[in-house]
């Protein structure tokens, strides 16, 4: 017979637990760190898009699929990899500091679900939005509540005129790229910008990464440079 106790166990009253224990909480005291004193003419950013505290589940979660929740439930949000943000947060950052005003592109990630917030945070920086620039098939689709989703987007703003020289032109905007760790972008997109960029000055917003070429900023940017073009060999040593 079942336990009484057990009986009164649910989901909830399990990853509401984890949910607390393992949000990220930004460890400043500020809610960003001191941005660069220099103006560049391409800023690439993948901003922490608060999704209001949704999860993602699987079927661990369901009473009848795992009975007394023996087994440990699956769990997964932005908010357990860093600390997130809300788009009046976003929109309080002081990008025309370190933008070029006469000539700047500003590429910045989104979902299908931020499209709209991301079109409203680039223009509330003063900047016209442009187009797609890159489409990331991730080769791997979670459930959608319209369609099965499976692709991100890094959409492009300009702020005055396209940086020049330009380097190359035949960049492609699909990018077929199975997905890895949680939030993780193909290294192919900021290569890509690279390529097309190769002499403006040039930053990573919200980096996690610290790649030869460019400067960055955010809480988790590691010591060590990475060279673009040879990621792949440095891993495997």
């Amino acid at each position: 017979m079942q336990d009484e106790n057990e009986k009164d166990i649910t989901a909830y009253s399990i990853y509401r637990v984890q949910q607390h224990k393992r949000t990220k909480v930004n460890p400043l005291d500020d809610i960003y760190p001191q941005l660069p004193d220099k103006k560049y003419q391409v800023i690439y950013m993948d901003p922490p898009w608060d999704y209001g505290g949704k999860m993602q589940y699987d079927k661990s979660t369901i009473k009848s699929e795992n009975i007394g929740f023996k087994k440990n439930i699956f769990l997964s949000s932005a908010s357990f990899k860093y600390p997130t943000l809300k788009l009046k947060d976003l929109m309080g950052l002081d990008i025309n500091k370190i933008a070029d005003n006469k000539s700047c592109l500003l590429f910045m990630w989104t979902t299908g679900p931020q499209f709209a917030n991301s079109i409203k945070l680039g223009e509330s920086w003063g900047f016209e939005y442009k187009t797609v620039a890159f489409v990331w098939d991730k080769m791997i689709h979670n459930p959608g509540r319209y369609t099965l989703s499976q692709t991100e987007f890094c959409i492009v703003f300009k702020k005055g005129t396209i940086p020049s020289p330009r380097g190359a032109r035949n960049i492609k905007q699909l990018v077929e790229v199975p997905r890895s760790a949680h939030s993780e972008k193909p290294l192919q997109v900021i290569d890509g910008i690279t390529k097309m960029f190769p002499k403006q000055n040039k930053i990573e917003l919200f980096a996690r990464n610290n790649y030869n070429g460019w400067d960055n900023w955010g809480l988790e940017i590691p010591n060590h440079k990475i060279d673009i073009q040879t990621k792949e060999q440095i891993e495997k040593e």
